[in-house]
């Protein structure tokens, strides 16, 4: 329990004013607050000097304890080395994979794609076509044709590494398209693995033509 006394007996308390200094209505107060802090008794304490070590000798029975001794071990932090041994077979199959990639990355830049329209796969009347195009100075490439509509935004095309290459896969259904690729969203190329006819607005646009047996340039 705390005692809420008027701040004037506050300042008694801390000597700041006398006893007589407070008000008539206010010394009754004052004079039990004097009171009460004198009762208090001021006689210095005094720990045991055996204190400090018994506090110690715990501390060390603590520390040496077999579950203090696991604890640290597990939560210490430590380096790991993991030892993986590939069997010869594996490290065969690594290194065919990988001359491969580089075999393909390291084609001459100058050297022509492949014919653009190849036939992958069907279904009952669709054909699966690969357009590819050598585009090394483009920053987005895209196929637009009869079959979406000539929207130059429906087909973009995926840089193949770092070659130059451009190449997508479209399922065209079975007849005969006109394309081109747009470059960079203005310029429109005629595919140059394909023949081409012109437009009648003065652009030549590439023709190919899906059967299902697959893609055919005409």
């Amino acid at each position: 329990m705390s005692l809420g006394y008027h701040p004037l007996v506050k300042r008694l308390l801390d000597g700041e004013l006398s006893l007589a200094e407070l008000p008539p209505e206010l010394r009754a107060e004052g004079a039990e607050a004097l009171r009460l802090v004198g009762a208090v008794d001021r006689t210095p304490v005094v720990l045991s000097p055996t204190l400090d070590d018994r506090v110690m000798a715990v501390v060390r029975r603590h520390a040496a304890s077999r579950t203090r001794r696991t604890w640290h071990w597990l939560t210490a932090p430590r380096d790991v080395e993991l030892r993986v041994r590939v069997r010869p077979a594996v490290w065969a199959g690594a290194l065919a994979i990988a001359a491969g990639v580089a075999l393909l990355l390291a084609r001459a830049p100058g050297r022509a794609p492949a014919p653009a329209p190849v036939a992958r796969s069907g279904a009952r009347d669709s054909v699966f076509v690969r357009f590819v195009l050598y585009a090394p100075g483009a920053r987005h490439v895209a196929v637009a044709g009869t079959f979406n509509q000539w929207d130059r935004n429906a087909a973009p095309l995926m840089r193949a590494g770092t070659t130059g290459v451009w190449t997508t896969t479209l399922a065209l259904p079975v007849g005969q398209h006109q394309y081109a690729f747009v470059v960079d969203g203005e310029r429109w190329v005629a595919d140059p693995a394909a023949p081409a006819i012109d437009d009648g607005f003065g652009r030549r646009n590439s023709m190919v033509a899906v059967t299902m047996r697959g893609a055919h340039t005409l």
